[in-house]
């Protein structure tokens, strides 16, 4: 996830910073709509992923990357996320357990960026508070919670565990007009299932 002020250019990357150490597969990439797997072992090579998607993450600027959003579909994310009142979460989340306020009918809405959809910032409305458990890389249990920014922040990033990209909870005209100024390849499946729905429609009508 990025912060609205942080003012990614279309590259995805501050001016001036160097390429990060994985490369951030962009919307439309399949990976970025398949749920991610738990993670079964606390290895080496976990640790190794974790260390690059943090050099990625601090490469980007973001507050927030998730291991589908390099490629790899486990469920794990780190967070280096300002909130409210001097707040922080920073850390590793390893097969996340997310809690929102169900009780609550009031929803947040704030503007979202994303690694994967650089450039671009939409309204997105969600519970104002959240809270996420875990391990992390070392097996040691974690917990972050927090409102505004970084309940946003823990909601986004277990979206993208669940095959979801903050752009697919647009509504479909805003998800339409984003998608084709980015000219993303989603681009192109989202015209082609308007035109089968278009289709349907007609044949239902005759």
């Amino acid at each position: 996830m990025t912060a609205p002020e942080t003012g990614l250019p279309e590259t995805g990357l501050p001016e001036g910073t160097s390429r990060p150490r994985l490369l951030v597969r962009r919307y439309g990439d399949p990976v970025l709509s398949t749920p991610a797997q738990p993670v079964e072992a606390l290895d080496d090579e976990l640790a190794d992923l974790v260390d690059k998607m943090w050099e990625t993450l601090a490469a980007a600027d973001g507050v927030g990357l998730a291991a589908p959003q390099v490629g790899v579909g486990l469920r794990l994310f780190v967070i280096d996320c300002p909130g409210p009142d001097d707040t922080h979460a920073k850390g590793v989340v390893v097969n996340p357990v997310l809690e929102v306020d169900e009780r609550s009918r009031d929803l947040d809405s704030g503007e979202e960026g994303c690694l994967s959809v650089p450039g671009a910032w939409h309204e997105v409305a969600r519970p104002g508070w959240a809270r996420v458990t875990g391990v992390d890389e070392h097996g040691e249990p974690v917990s972050f919670e927090g409102t505004g920014l970084i309940a946003r922040c823990l909601q986004h990033e277990y979206d993208h565990l669940d095959g979801i990209v903050y752009v697919d909870r647009l509504p479909r005209r805003a998800r339409k007009r984003l998608l084709e100024e980015m000219g993303s390849p989603a681009w192109s499946d989202l015209a082609r299932d308007e035109r089968r729905d278009g289709s349907r429609d007609e044949q239902e009508r005759v």
